[in-house]
């Protein structure tokens, strides 16, 4: 199990790698200059040693060589000073935002608390309403009961998360009234009141991002579902006798948690991209919010940032599916 372990982490640091190397070029290639939008009356010999300060008079292999050691050595120190009271990281150059000129993953700790708490609570609901839709629908196979359940789900998994987001706004903010149409994110929770004003906003957002997560796993746990109910094992579980509800907790659904369980750990960071339109559009100040700015600014040391930060959530998501199901069924490894 462990040499499996250290066998795929060996195999993660090179793509990684690799996809740092493809986010920085490709970014370096889109239009934009962080000059631009700096008044026509500056200098020329202004601008250029603004351009040094940002470190634009260096080739782009040097920026690159530098974000990469920002990235892997010198945010790490930050972080353990910080936890430790160390002194690891003095006076070294951190990777700045163009726009505020303050660092990065300062700006990224600030804003992923938001994010955290309405993409995990989101995701908490919607893998837990996914598992159990998918269990009863396959229980229920070929009823009027799973046909609405099934429409609901592949309803559920075309609708894009602003339609959806639009739609509950709608009705439920606007028509009703139940709920803030924009999330607050100066309110703080001091007690019974202010936390129901906090779970109120967080409603709408939470409801867009768990119906997305919900129609996503339930397909595949419906199918894993029916899979493991059409084996033998559980005809033979049948013919002994057991309970539909032990059939199905204790032998089909433990036996189709390979394939549901890489689907959860897989879609873990994708919820990520839904977040970022759900926060543009209810104003969470996460880290989408953050991308979408930046973005607009042209600010691309952030960009780079998030962005790398996203695809290394990818490839650990990747990497605890993978050891999750080596420990769950080892079958493969030894095949």
């Amino acid at each position: 199990m462990r040499s499996n372990a250290l066998r795929r982490l060996a195999v993660a640091v090179p793509t990684l790698l690799v996809i740092s190397a493809l986010i920085f070029a490709l970014l370096e290639l889109a239009p934009g200059d962080p000059m631009a939008q700096l008044p026509h009356t500056i200098p020329e010999e202004v601008r250029a040693d603004m351009r040094a300060a940002l470190g634009l008079d260096r080739s782009a292999p040097v920026r690159y060589a530098l974000w990469l050691w920002q990235m892997v050595v010198v945010e790490p120190s930050v972080a353990l000073d910080a936890v430790l009271g160390t002194d690891l990281a003095a006076a070294t150059p951190r990777i700045l935002s163009w726009q505020t000129r303050a660092p990065v993953m300062s700006l990224i700790a600030q804003r992923l608390p938001q994010t955290l708490v309405v993409v995990g609570l989101a995701y908490l609901i919607g893998t837990m309403a996914a598992v159990a839709l998918g269990v009863w629908s396959a229980a229920r196979q070929g009823t009027a009961l799973e046909r609405v359940g099934t429409g609901l789900a592949a309803m559920g998994y075309g609708l894009p998360p602003y339609f959806t987001a639009a739609v509950l706004i709608y009705i439920f903010a606007i028509c009703l009234g139940w709920m803030p149409t924009v999330y607050d994110t100066t309110h703080r929770v001091t007690g019974w009141d202010s936390a129901v004003v906090q779970i109120r906003q967080m409603i709408l957002p939470v409801a867009v991002l768990s119906l997305q997560t919900t129609a996503q796993i339930t397909r595949y746990t419906r199918a894993a579902m029916l899979d493991a109910l059409g084996q033998d094992y559980i005809r033979t579980a049948r013919a002994k006798g057991l309970t539909q509800r032990r059939i199905l907790l204790g032998h089909a659904l433990r036996n189709s948690w390979t394939s549901t369980l890489t689907v959860i750990a897989l879609g873990t960071p994708q919820i990520f991209a839904g977040a970022i339109i759900t926060e543009q559009i209810f104003g969470v100040n996460g880290i989408g919010q953050l991308l979408i700015q930046s973005l607009h600014a042209g600010d691309l040391p952030v960009v780079q940032t998030v962005t790398m930060i996203i695809a290394v959530l990818i490839v650990l998501a990747n990497l605890t599916a993978d050891l999750i199901i080596a420990r769950i069924d080892p079958r493969p490894q030894h095949a």
